[in-house]
C-alpha cells in the first residue's frame, strides 16, 4: 500500500485495487491521501455557485431525470434576470465563481441567449466572478463564442469512458454518440478552457477495471477538472429496471470516495469537486469527500421555486433551502472537514495553470 501511496504513475492493475479498498486498509489509504493532498494544494477550498437554470433536454440519456421521454418532469426555464441576480448573489457572497447547468439544448434560441447572459454576468460584477458552464455538446463555433463572452471553465461529462457501457447507458444514435463526446472535450482544451469531465460510479453493468480506466482517461486526456459521483437511480429511467444488480448504496458512496483519493494521487494538481450526490446517501457526503481528495464544492443558489425540478437522481438534497440556507450550512461544513473557504478565488485548476501559465 505504501509504495502505491508515493507512485508517480499507477497502473489499471493498481488503480483497480485502491478503488475496491475496504475496511482498515481502506481507512489508511483515504487518510493517507487526505494528508498527502494538502501537502499540494493546501487547504483551501473554493466555491462554484451553480445555478441550474433550466431542465429542458434533447437528450434521451437512460439514466437521468430530466431525459427529453419523461413525461412527469416539471419543465421550467429560470428568467435571465433571476439568473443574473443569483450570479450578483454569487459575487456579493464572495465565491469567486458561478457555474451555470442545464438540461442539453444546441438550437440558435438557446446559444444566443447563453452569449447575452455570460456578457451580461461579466458586466455585473466587475468581471471579477469566475464563469463555469455545463452545457453539453456544442459546435466549436459556439464554444469559442462563449469562451469569447467570459465562460472560462467548461464540464462535459463523458459518464463512462468505456464505449460498450456508454452505449448501455445512452441511447446508440446521432444525439448520444461516444466519439462526438470526446470530440467535443478536445475541441474545448484546444479553445483554452479549463476542461472538465467525469464519471457515474456503481452503474449496472460496471467494473472496477473500467473505473480505473475511467480515471486514465482523464489522465490521458490531460483533464484540469473532474466531477463525479455515486450513480442513484430514478424510477422514470430505463436503466432502473436494473435497479436489483445494482451495488448497495453504501457501496457506490465508498467507492465513490476510493475513486477521489485515486484520481487525487494520480493527478495531484487537478480539482475534484465533491459531488452533491455523495450527501444524497450520506449526510456527511461532501465533508468525507473534502477530507479525501475533492477541493471544490458547489453551493446550490438556483431559486428555491424550480430547484427541486432539477431531478438528475431522486432524493436529491438541499432542494427546499435557499441560497443563503446553502452557503452558511455548506461554510460550516468545509469547517468540519478541516479545510477553508478561499473566498473571491476563482480556484483555477493549478494542473491547467502549469499547462498555460496563467491564472487568476
Amino acid at each position: 500500500m505504501d509504495i502505491l501511496l508515493v507512485k508517480e504513475t499507477l497502473t489499471r492493475d493498481e488503480l483497480s485495487f485502491l478503488i475496491s479498498l475496504e475496511g482498515v486498509e481502506r481507512d489508511y489509504f483515504l487518510k493517507s491521501v487526505g494528508n498527502k493532498y494538502i501537502e499540494t494544494l493546501g487547504k483551501k477550498v473554493y466555491f462554484r455557485g451553480l445555478v441550474e437554470f433550466s431542465n429542458y433536454c434533447t437528450k434521451d440519456c437512460y439514466y437521468c431525470g430530466i431525459r427529453k421521454s419523461n413525461n412527469h418532469s416539471e419543465r421550467y426555464d429560470i428568467d435571465d434576470q433571476a439568473i443574473i441576480e443569483a450570479a450578483i448573489f454569487a459575487h456579493e457572497n464572495k465565491y469567486g465563481s458561478l457555474v451555470l447547468q442545464s438540461g442539453e439544448r444546441s438550437d440558435t434560441t438557446f446559444t444566443s441567449r447563453i452569449t447575452n447572459l455570460l456578457k451580461a454576468i461579466k458586466e455585473a460584477t466587475n468581471g471579477e466572478l469566475g464563469i463555469t458552464i455545463s452545457l453539453g455538446e456544442q459546435s466549436e463555433e459556439v464554444y469559442r463564442e462563449w469562451f469569447e463572452a467570459g465562460a472560462h471553465r467548461y464540464l462535459l461529462r463523458i459518464e463512462s469512458s468505456n464505449k460498450e457501457l456508454y452505449y448501455k447507458i445512452h441511447p446508440e444514435d446521432e444525439k448520444h454518440n461516444f466519439e462526438t463526446r470526446i470530440n467535443c472535450l478536445k475541441t474545448l482544451q484546444k479553445i483554452g478552457y479549463q476542461t472538465g469531465t467525469g464519471v457515474m460510479i456503481g452503474l449496472p453493468f460496471q467494473s472496477y477495471e473500467q473505473l480505473a480506466d475511467d480515471l486514465l482517461f482523464f489522465k490521458d486526456m490531460n483533464i484540469d477538472m473532474v466531477g463525479m459521483g455515486p450513480f442513484i437511480e430514478h424510477t422514470e429511467t430505463p436503466l432502473y429496471a436494473h435497479k436489483d444488480i445494482l451495488w448497495p448504496l453504501q457501496r457506490r458512496f465508498d467507492v465513490s470516495l476510493n475513486m477521489i483519493a485515486a484520481l487525487r494521487l494520480l493527478m495531484p494538481d487537478i480539482n475534484i469537486a465533491a459531488a452533491t450526490a455523495l450527501q444524497a446517501i450520506d449526510p456527511m457526503g461532501r465533508e468525507k469527500a473534502l477530507r479525501f481528495g475533492a477541493n471544490v464544492i458547489m453551493p446550490n443558489i438556483t431559486p428555491t421555486l424550480h430547484r427541486k425540478d432539477y431531478t438528475l437522481y431522486e432524493n436529491k438534497p438541499c432542494t427546499d433551502e435557499g441560497a443563503e440556507d446553502c452557503s452558511n450550512c455548506l461554510s460550516i461544513r468545509v469547517e468540519m472537514a478541516g479545510r477553508e473557504i478561499g473566498y473571491s478565488e476563482w480556484g483555477d485548476s493549478k494542473h491547467y495553470v502549469k499547462r498555460h501559465g496563467k491564472s487568476n
